[in-house]
């Protein structure tokens, strides 16, 4: 990894940095992050190192170990289904505490995030389309009041974002896909139709699952 540069927080630079490495597949499932090593590769302190070492474990991407160092995170294709059941549950349920607060402030952030969707996709900037995946399916649960259920939303998808990463070489073939369903839950959302707007996003989800299996088929 490349030395930081003095510009933004370390610990900011330190999440991107290590992030990219877990993302391209330079740092791999089960991998040790050593805090002295990697501090001296990135030319830090241990102290910025250890906040975004945190950061990273708040999302999945890495487990703390009691003394011994973290580990890159890593998800087995049970780990991926267990992920999809529970997102299937929150977020078909999420529809119908959100519908009725559709309106236009919060159709424009989804719909920005779909023109950034489709501009990684025409860029082949895959890595940038899983953290927007990521963050439409959080902007979904954003109008839901329910702090607790937005949390266990946010966490579901992390789990399922960092398998993501680990078959990344799926994306290409199925980002597109992905991208055309998000736009029909947008569709049925604009009509407020709470029926049509749970089935689309249940025919994702079921999707997303056939893509993760499909994977493994060939593996």
């Amino acid at each position: 990894m490349k030395k930081i540069e003095q510009s933004g927080t370390l610990a900011d630079q330190a999440y991107n940095l290590l992030k990219k490495a877990i993302i391209i597949g330079k740092l791999k499932g089960d991998e040790s992050l050593p805090e002295e090593k990697i501090a001296a590769d990135l030319g830090i302190s241990r102290t910025p190192l250890r906040d975004a070492l945190n950061r990273l474990a708040s999302e999945g991407l890495v487990i703390h170990r009691k003394g011994r160092p973290a580990v890159v995170a890593s998800f087995t294709k049970e780990n991926s289904l267990e992920y999809m059941e529970l997102r299937s549950l929150l977020e078909v349920h999420n529809i119908e505490k959100i519908i009725s607060k559709v309106d236009s402030s919060f159709l424009l952030l989804l719909e920005n995030n779909l023109a950034n969707q489709l501009d990684a996709i025409e860029r082949d900037h895959y890595h940038d389309f899983i953290e927007l995946d990521r963050e439409f399916h959080l902007l979904l649960a954003s109008p839901n009041k329910n702090n607790e259920f937005k949390k266990m939303i946010h966490r579901v998808n992390t789990g399922v974002n960092r398998a993501f990463l680990i078959l990344s070489s799926t994306l290409p073939t199925s980002a597109k896909g992905a991208y055309e369903e998000h736009v029909e839950i947008v569709e049925a959302l604009k009509k407020q139709d709470v029926r049509l707007a749970k089935n689309k996003i249940i025919v994702h989800l079921d999707n997303v699952e056939k893509r993760f299996l499909g994977y493994y088929a060939e593996d």
